[in-house]
């Protein structure tokens, strides 16, 4: 029995490490599964060219060694061709980034889908799903190398490593990091100290998040408008373009072939056009380099249809100028779509970011478009051969610079101008302030306030029709809030003059025992005419049914049935129950003939009110 229980005890341990077991191995195949779909993918394509082709070089092996050479340039691998006819090697380093787009999806899927925990079962941690992840891709291109080294296109074991590695983990880490929400932080603990603290703040996090935003919009302009150079350029070398296309196959098999490479080619072009745009331009060669200033050198350009947009030798004129517009677009947009977050349209300007906070965000919006355009433009170009070819296509450290200088000198004063712009109106301003102001806590005095003030303002009234020995207070102190000036006639301070008392008659729907000229939810008049915060002069009595004659009953019938007996039945208002008490009129009281008369017409006026009755009088 002893050792049933033991086992049984151990159990819930033994699943839970089976599942993660379980979890890190469909981790494992998943990522294998990712990378042979991509390849497979490939290979299907390559060899549907192979049999539509009516003079093939090499059987079905080749072709597949050929996909297995294209698929790893995919991923960023150098290839090797060694059949020239010099004899020397030429190396292939430029990377048609739209099959690039197709592995990096199916790795980022395959890492996010591992990471998130399935219902029922643990999965595996994000480090773990990380890892196995990558690890299978990597498994499959270890294969895939392989295979390829006896092709027409060799991969170069040099770069398997860097940047293919780089690559797989890349794509599987943004995987890992979307399924667990895409969070800005905590930052690893191997990083600065400084630089936890800082991740660990809200408002750094928020404007990290915008500056990110901006620099992915900016080098989307960029793209954008490189495409846009690309295609005007093509367009009007489109008979150079149209030799080019027919003239490298003859039979409909190659040219869909050519016309599969160029469209794969077409990203590149974008990033040729955007670096064209931002000044530095694109090398033809180790002799040449087309700017738009000119062409200089001559130019060792390949026979292919998307290479007829080069401009043509000699010194630039202003249509080549106006390619300058790209640069400056994107460092507009940056501007614009940083300042959307700092100032936008819904809050005061006192919650809009200040305009260091703005100008900080444009520099590292700028600093994260200059590392995405380097780190693009050092895909899209290459080395095509080992002599004048050995350089082809933007230079990626000369390119990031450009676009970071660009969108930072235009980017941070447009930003602060586009800030001061979109709060320059004052009516929405104090309309914003005025509603942050009644939606705050403390909202609700203003309205006390009124009240206060229009009862203020009828015991004033009241005490000018008693005839006190002080000035009558002013009808339009309540309104202006002047009711706290010193040395004014009629207020309340240290230099005012004394002024009576108010009438003893509580005013009607008072509660037993108010202060004197109290109304229905009011102060007296002195303090009613004090300023406040929130104060309006112009408004309208509140509709409150609180001190009606109905509530009151309501409420105090509720009291005495939750008491339990313990409250007596009398009325809710006591001044109900018993004659109306009214002052004596002063007109008609005689003066006594004598002091002891006087003392006791007091004293009998006393006992009157005390007993409920009318006040006698002497």
């Amino acid at each position: 029995m002893g050792r049933v229980t033991r086992l049984t005890q151990r159990r819930p341990q033994v699943t839970t490490d089976r599942n993660r077991a379980l979890a890190l191995s469909s981790a494992v195949v998943r990522g294998a599964v990712a990378a042979g779909l991509g390849l497979g993918a490939l290979a299907v394509l390559v060899t549907v060219v192979w049999i539509s082709s009516p003079h093939p070089d090499s059987g079905p092996d080749g072709a597949l060694r050929v996909a297995a050479g294209v698929w790893l340039l995919a991923h960023g691998a150098g290839l090797v061709r060694p059949d020239t006819l010099s004899g020397v090697p030429a190396p292939v380093g430029v990377v048609p980034l739209l099959l690039m787009a197709g592995p990096l999806w199916l790795t980022h899927r395959a890492a996010r889908d591992a990471a998130e925990p399935e219902e029922g079962r643990a999965g595996p941690s994000r480090a773990g799903a990380f890892c196995a992840v990558s690890a299978g891709y990597l498994l499959v291109v270890a294969g895939a190398a392989a295979y390829a080294r006896g092709g027409a296109l060799r991969p170069d074991p040099d770069t398997l490593l860097f940047p293919v590695a780089l690559v797989v983990a890349g794509a599987a880490a943004a995987g890992v990091w979307t399924a667990a929400g895409r969070p800005l932080g905590p930052l690893p603990s191997w990083s600065p100290l400084a630089l936890q603290e800082a991740a660990a703040r809200a408002l750094v996090r928020d404007r990290a998040e915008a500056a990110c935003r901006s620099a992915a919009v900016g080098v989307a302009v960029l793209l954008g408008g490189g495409a846009l150079l690309a295609a005007v350029a093509l367009g009007r070398n489109a008979a150079a373009a149209q030799e080019a296309f027919l003239g490298l196959a003859g039979d409909w098999s190659g040219r869909f072939a050519v016309l599969l490479l160029a469209a794969a080619l077409v990203p590149n072009a974008a990033l040729w056009g955007a670096a064209y745009g931002l000044g530095p331009g694109f090398a033809l060669g180790t002799g040449a380099t087309a700017t738009p200033l000119g062409l200089d050198g001559a130019p060792a350009v390949p026979r292919f249809p998307l290479l007829a947009a080069v401009p043509d030798p000699g010194p630039g004129a202003w249509p080549n100028w106006v390619a300058g517009a790209v640069p400056v677009a994107a460092a507009l947009a940056v501007a614009w779509f940083t300042v959307r977050r700092a100032a936008p349209a819904d809050v005061s300007r006192a919650r809009a970011w200040s305009p260091g906070e703005t100008a900080r965000s444009v520099l590292l919006a700028a600093l994260g478009c200059g590392l995405g355009t380097a780190l693009l433009t050092a895909l899209a170009g290459g080395p095509l051969g080992t002599g004048e070819l050995s350089v082809f296509g933007p230079v990626w450290w000369l390119t990031g610079p450009a676009a970071l200088a660009w969108t930072a000198v235009i980017g941070v004063p447009t930003a602060l101008l586009l800030r001061l712009w979109r709060l320059r109106t004052p009516g929405w301003a104090w309309r914003r302030e005025a509603t942050e102001a009644r939606d705050s806590p403390g909202a609700g005095t203003g309205a006390a306030y009124r009240r206060d003030a229009f009862a203020g303002a009828g015991a004033g009234v009241a005490e000018r029709g008693e005839g006190g020995a002080g000035r009558a207070r002013r009808w339009w102190a309540p309104w202006r809030g002047r009711g706290g000036e010193e040395g004014a006639p009629g207020r309340t301070g240290p230099g005012a003059p004394a002024r009576p008392a108010a009438s003893s008659v509580p005013a009607p729907g008072a509660a037993p025992g108010a202060a004197p000229g109290a109304g229905s939810g009011g102060r007296s008049g002195s303090a009613a005419g004090q300023g406040g915060a929130g104060f309006e002069p112009y408004d309208f009595l509140p509709t409150d049914p609180w001190h009606e004659k109905d509530s009151r009953e309501a409420r105090w019938a509720s009291l005495r049935q939750g008491s339990g007996g313990l409250m007596a039945d009398f009325p809710a208002d006591p001044a109900a129950g018993r004659p109306p008490t009214r002052p004596a009129d002063r007109s008609a009281v005689r003066p006594a003939d004598s002091p002891a008369d006087r003392s006791a017409g007091a004293a009998a006026g006393s006992a009157g009110e005390a007993d409920g009755g009318p006040a006698a009088t002497p």
